[in-house]
């Protein structure tokens, strides 16, 4: 799912809704059963998944609607905490499995089968960082996605 210029340590389920909470609650926010919940759906997923697919699987474990609302407000806190990263394009999400590290976003993405491949490359990152200064405009989030095939596609 993810390549990495520099060194990661990657988590995976258990471990990484655990240290998805706590890079959550150290970042003053709570980590309530809901936010569990949504966490735990995103990254069970190894393709991107939008809003509205997590409010269904959600709605059909518990038996009872989870309005995609409330899953936005949550993938949206995901995001600013850097647990999640979002793929604009797509409109859809995926974990960050190192939810410690904070990155700038580079995706590969598949037009055919939708898979989309997270890149670190801190080169690009500074590029793209110093093209915006020289304008005079500080990059908050930056985020940079390359259409095409996958491998599995071309």
């Amino acid at each position: 799912m993810a390549e990495h210029a520099h060194k990661h340590h990657e988590h995976h389920g258990a471990d990484l809704v655990a240290e998805a909470a706590r890079a959550l609650t150290a970042a003053g926010e709570q980590w309530t059963g809901m936010r569990e919940a949504v966490f735990t759906e995103l990254a069970r997923h190894d393709r991107p998944v939008s809003a509205y697919d997590i409010a269904d699987n959600l709605s059909a474990q518990r038996g009872k609607r989870v309005a995609p609302n409330s899953v936005y407000r949550i993938l949206d806190v995901f995001v600013a905490g850097n647990l999640a990263l979002r793929v604009e394009s797509a409109n859809a999400y995926l974990a960050n499995t190192h939810p410690g590290c904070a990155h700038d976003c580079i995706f590969l993405v598949c037009d055919e089968c939708g898979e989309a491949t997270h890149v670190d490359d801190e080169d690009v990152s500074r590029a793209v960082r110093a093209i915006a200064a020289t304008r005079q405009f500080k990059a908050e989030r930056p985020v940079l996605e390359i259409r095409g095939l996958c491998k599995g596609c071309a």
